[in-house]
């Protein structure tokens, strides 16, 4: 390696940290992203045209036009994307990032028979590449509805654990033996991809946040492993942290929903018919509200909280929502957007989708922060959101999300809850708050309601 290479290796490494830094907070988050991949782009330049081997002509030309074909790949789906769409992006990319370290390690598996250290370091990147690309293809189904419900095998624990455990053993048995079997190798590669199918699939999608956090975890891990056959500094700093950050925050979505990480991969739960607290005629009776009524309401508060969750992506109503936000700040309103670290289907899904309508991010509360609130606020809005407010983790010990944090909306004066229809949330279970004598339903596409408080209000 060129001392040219090392300098911009470092300073690759050194963008990927700032850039790290940076995605922690919404109006640097933009920056930081491009920081860190302006780096990854000096990296890639500087491995490709100051590398010490004899590489022909025409292999210049593959890798760039595969660079290029990526690149418009990459800029066409980031650029038509749907905000509803982003956890399942973010699932395929772990997918892709596990498929390539698994390929490199398939590509690299003949060149390093006899080698211990480089054998392992190969049988590591396969499995665990492998494991990521399946297992993020059944988060992917998962999210976009292809493969709907709980699949669970009799014994399914016990199973993964033997398949896991094999691979292991496999795995090691041919670093030991040295063997070059291209079977044996390829065998390994088909219990590894098995084995990510078998660790996703019973996973409900209430955990779907932790799941996305985990692979994405795993998928860093992979791209250390690859950097440490190539000894490629950036490939090992760059895998190392966001191996580590996937890590931290998947424990971060473990604590927000109050369940330990071996909770979320071996009890899962969601998905179910479940019906928190008894049946619907136990909970009692729903009252309906409407646009007009809900405009009164709101119009003469003197505090609204608004609480986000999937439906409001579902409708693209992010922009709506800050319109009515701003519209009833101007009538002297004071306005916050309570965010529970689960609402929606990623880490921070809710976060990005009201970034992207330009929402001040100081008026995102945090669900520690904005919980106490409640019970001095006139009214509560719930867009969309449903698991993450459900009385039921307090009041029910045989619903599946009992003792998971969630905002404390029901202390509120008068509650509003926007939902298309009564079906329960993605949890599969019934929720109490619909049923609380303050809680009025307002049944509606959410951007179509909101549009409609907007007018109701404007002719107050």
């Amino acid at each position: 390696m060129t001392i040219t290479l090392s300098i911009i290796y470092l300073i690759a490494s050194i963008t990927f940290i700032f850039g790290l830094k940076m995605l922690g907070h919404p109006e640097t988050a933009k920056k930081g992203n491009l920081i860190a991949g302006s780096g990854m782009g000096l990296a890639i330049v500087g491995t490709i045209f100051l590398n010490n081997s004899n590489v022909p002509t025409f292999v210049y030309g593959l890798i760039l036009a595969a660079i290029a074909i990526g690149s418009i790949i990459g800029w066409l789906i980031a650029v038509k994307v749907e905000m509803t769409k982003m956890p399942e992006l973010v699932s395929l990319f772990n997918g892709f990032g596990g498929a390539s370290a698994t390929i490199i390690g398939l590509v690299e598996f003949s060149k390093n028979i006899g080698d211990v250290m480089q054998t392992t370091t190969t049988m590591a990147a396969i499995i665990i590449g492998s494991i990521t690309f399946s297992g993020s293809i059944i988060a992917w189904a998962k999210l976009n509805g292809t493969m709907n419900g709980l699949i669970r095998l009799p014994k399914y624990n016990l199973i993964n654990n033997l398949v896991i455990l094999g691979l292991i053993v496999f795995g090691a048995y041919m670093v030991w033996t040295g063997s070059d079997s291209q079977i044996l190798l390829y065998a390994l590669l088909l219990g590894a991809l098995i084995y990510g199918v078998l660790f996703v699939i019973p996973i409900g999608g209430a955990d779907m946040p932790v799941v996305i956090s985990l692979l994405n975890s795993l998928t860093g891990i992979a791209a250390a492993i690859t950097g440490i056959l190539y000894t490629n500094m950036v490939m090992l700093v760059g895998g190392i942290l966001v191996g580590s950050a996937g890590l931290i925050l998947t424990v971060a979505m473990c604590k927000a929903m109050n369940r330990s990480l071996t909770s979320v991969i071996f009890g899962a739960f969601g998905g179910g018919d479940a019906v928190a607290s008894g049946t619907k005629s136990e909970l009692g009776d729903i009252k309906s509200s409407t646009a007009s009524d809900v405009a009164i309401l709101m119009n003469y508060s003197q505090r609204v909280i608004f609480v986000p969750g999937y439906g409001l992506a579902v409708a693209q109503a992010q922009h709506a929502i800050h319109e009515l936000e701003q519209l009833l700040e101007s009538k002297g309103v004071e306005v916050k957007y309570a965010i529970h670290p689960v609402a929606g289907r990623m880490p921070g899904h809710m976060n990005v989708l009201l970034a992207e309508s330009n929402v001040d991010y100081d008026k995102l509360a945090e669900m520690d922060d904005v919980n106490p609130e409640f019970k001095n606020t006139d009214v509560v809005f719930v867009v969309g959101a449903n698991d993450v407010v459900n009385p039921a983790a307090h009041n029910d010990p045989s619903s599946p999300i009992y003792g998971m944090p969630i905002l404390e909306v029901a202390d509120a004066k008068q509650i509003i809850v926007n939902k298309r229809t009564m079906n329960p949330g993605y949890a599969g279970i019934e929720n109490e708050l619909f049923y609380n004598q303050k809680t009025a339903m307002l049944f509606g596409d959410a951007k179509k309601t909101i549009q409609a408080l907007i007018s109701e209000i404007k002719n107050m």
